[in-house]
């Protein structure tokens, strides 16, 4: 998998944050809703998160799919390149300074 440039990351700031929540042990569930009109969903500790974030991290290899859940949602964890790229993103923020930091949150 060859590693992306940052400006294709969306979101960055608010990616590097749902990284940072999933840490090593909390899932990303992504709840299938074709059936119910609303499509597919992803949820981490209840809170939702957006389709273009959870894309690209499944597209990007930064988490895999671990299988389906009683209830029929399906668990997705951080893989290595997951943690690795949690890493390099956190090495990353604390870098900036605090106006690139608002500029990041600002600009995406």
């Amino acid at each position: 998998m060859r590693p992306t440039p940052t400006s294709l990351i969306p979101c960055r700031a608010q990616t590097l944050e749902i990284l940072q929540f999933m840490g090593k042990c909390r899932p990303l569930m992504m709840l299938p809703g074709d059936d119910d009109g609303f499509g597919t969903r992803w949820v981490l500790d209840g809170q939702q998160v957006p389709p273009v974030i959870a894309e690209y991290l499944m597209h990007t290899g930064v988490i895999a799919d671990t299988g389906v859940t009683e209830v029929g949602t399906r668990a997705l964890r951080l893989t290595e390149i997951g943690m690795r790229v949690l890493e390099n993103g956190v090495r990353w923020w604390n870098s900036l300074d605090f106006v690139q930091r608002l500029i990041v949150r600002i600009r995406g």
